[in-house]
């Protein structure tokens, strides 16, 4: 994450600081649960929520709002962190009751910085690209369970200790086969688009009317271009808004319309003795095996399977 120069970088170091602090705190209650540590060292780990919170915070507005500007004021939320570790060997950490207090402290300062992610999140939901606020919002879920566990385990709900570091490496993993199954930095690829949430929904509705209206997807020689240069905009811009708002690119989105094309026409009488061909021709598909494989792919069933099973009620 630090080292990544593809996608918004900003954002990339941000979320990387928040692993971190995480990885700090976990790797503390992995070495406590089977060793003895200084008090000190006890305190180090604790220090990596202070580091988590804020970044946490700094991380959705960078990638919410590519516009948001850092300035040096932003990074005094990390003075509770770095007055931690300064005073890591002054902090007692020995079950006393100065040492929950000042746990106590550190715990409900991670929760400051949950309910500023979260109104961030609330204050973005409109304007903001409905993937990336999808993802954001899991990553603030995530830190929200790690908190209730320690918060538990705090108050002596939980005592089972190192289910904290379990939670953790779940909650990577989990992460993890989300960015490899949509690509987080794939969906910041528009980051520099000057098209807002508003307008992006304009364009799509105007979009959406062609295609129900006209029917240009009848034409097997339709493409991103032709429909961009009817709308004015560019093939950069088009296929912004149909990513973002439909989670399908250009292709997929005009097959959409062509399946739901065909539905109607494999039900339809007048069609009942026409061949494959004719009905993906009069579809707007170039050829029957891209048919049978757009068909397959939306609804799980071929034409004929889904032509059967509404000839057979």
């Amino acid at each position: 994450m630090f080292t990544l120069k593809k996608g918004n970088r900003k954002a990339n170091t941000f979320l990387a600081f928040v692993l971190l602090g995480l990885t700090i705190r976990i790797t503390k209650s992995v070495f406590n649960n089977y060793m003895v540590l200084d008090p000190w060292y006890r305190n180090l780990g604790i220090s990596g929520i202070l580091l988590s919170g804020p970044f946490l915070w700094f991380y959705g507005k960078a990638l919410l709002n590519k516009n948001a500007v850092f300035s040096k004021l932003h990074y005094l939320h990390l003075i509770p962190f770095v007055l931690f570790v300064l005073c890591s060997k002054l902090i007692p950490n020995v079950k006393n009751f100065e040492s929950y207090l000042s746990y106590g402290l550190v715990v409900f300062h991670l929760a400051i910085y949950l309910i500023l992610s979260w109104t961030y999140i609330y204050k973005r939901r409109k304007v903001s690209n409905p993937q990336l606020l999808k993802w954001y919002r899991t990553i603030v879920i995530g830190a929200c369970l790690i908190w209730c566990f320690y918060l538990s385990n705090f108050i002596g709900f939980i005592p089972f200790y190192i289910g904290g570091a379990i939670l953790y490496s779940i909650l990577v993993y989990g992460f993890s086969y989300l960015l490899l199954k949509r690509h987080v930095f794939a969906l910041e690829k528009y980051s520099k688009s000057t098209i807002d949430r508003t307008a992006s929904k304009k364009l799509l509705q105007q979009v959406k009317e062609m295609f129900e209206d006209r029917e240009v997807y009848l034409n097997p020689r339709i493409s991103l271009q032709t429909i961009a240069d009817k709308l004015s905009v560019t093939t950069r811009e088009l296929s912004q808004v149909i990513n973002e708002n439909e989670q399908k690119n250009f292709s997929e989105f005009v097959n959409h319309y062509r399946i739901e094309k065909a539905k109607t026409l494999l039900i339809n009488p007048n069609y009942a003795l026409e061949k494959m061909a004719t009905i993906a021709y009069d579809c707007g598909f170039g050829n029957v095996t891209s048919f049978n494989l757009a068909f397959k792919s939306e609804t799980g069933r071929t034409p004929s399977q889904y032509k059967n099973q509404f000839s057979t009620v």
